[in-house]
């Protein structure tokens, strides 16, 4: 059995793929939405956030030999537990993280942490369109919301728990954008025009993250943006590829058997 975290939807692919190279998995996500494709695959999974503790625990209750690490690249915490969780049970982990993206632009200015791209954006000021999520936007109003003559606009997932956290903080209604992606190249230009954006926060999530669209249109439109760099974890044996995740998961199971 695999312990399978599926953080992301290029994880949960995946997931889907080892499953139907033979392989049993158990995964976990954070959310139902996020099930959905696994619910269709037939993979057994469950669903909320675990710490270390529980990790170890259904390692020694499901027979999990192997533990997968597919959250998402800013999920700092959900590594660190699925490390120590490993450590602790004596299985073998192994991290998948979609590839990196190099950019290089007069107008991207790359920062190592939330709380840096909170103050860059403050000292930029103007119309400010945050796609980092509902988890650190917290960090990001208190800094920006009470200077005058900036306006944010928080950009997530439209589910009850983000209004509720945009109403507590004070993001006006006419600044929310509650929408899923993935985001097109078009759409991404739609929003920033409506806005009138000036900058846009994001993060280096990959490819697959759909940072390129959001950045390419934000570019055209000569938006500034400011790009929130990945935690720098070290990981073990990690890698970027299907392929890699495959063969390594195979050459683990061919020993066992």
């Amino acid at each position: 059995m695999i312990l399978f975290l599926a953080g992301t939807s290029d994880a949960r692919d995946l997931a889907i793929r080892l499953q139907q190279e033979g392989h049993q998995l158990l995964a976990t996500v954070v959310t139902p939405s996020a099930a959905e494709s696994l619910q269709q695959a037939s993979i057994p999974h469950r669903i909320g956030r675990l710490t270390a503790a529980q990790m170890v625990d259904i390692i020694k209750t499901e027979g999990v030999h192997l533990l997968v690490d597919a959250s998402h690249p800013f999920a700092e915490e959900a590594s660190k537990q699925a490390m120590a969780a490993a450590q602790e049970a004596d299985v073998p982990y192994i991290r998948y993280e979609r590839a990196r993206e190099d950019y290089a632009h007069p107008l991207i200015t790359t920062v190592a942490s939330y709380e840096a791209a909170a103050q860059l954006a403050k000292d930029k000021g103007g119309t400010i369109m945050l796609t980092t999520g509902s988890k650190t936007l917290a960090t990001f109003t208190k800094v920006l919301l009470p200077v005058e003559g900036i306006r944010v606009i928080a950009r997530m997932l439209p589910n009850l728990e983000n209004m509720e956290k945009c109403a507590a903080l004070g993001v006006a209604q006419k600044d929310i954008v509650a929408i899923q992606g993935p985001f097109t190249k078009e759409l991404n230009h739609a929003l920033y025009t409506q806005y009138g954006v000036t900058l846009m926060v994001t993060k280096a999530s990959g490819k697959v993250g759909s940072v390129d669209e959001k950045i390419s249109s934000a570019l055209e439109l000569g938006i500034e943006i400011i790009m929130i760099d990945r935690p720098n974890i070290s990981y073990g044996q990690q890698f970027s590829t299907f392929e890699e995740i495959s063969q390594l998961v195979g050459g683990i199971e061919d020993v066992r058997k």
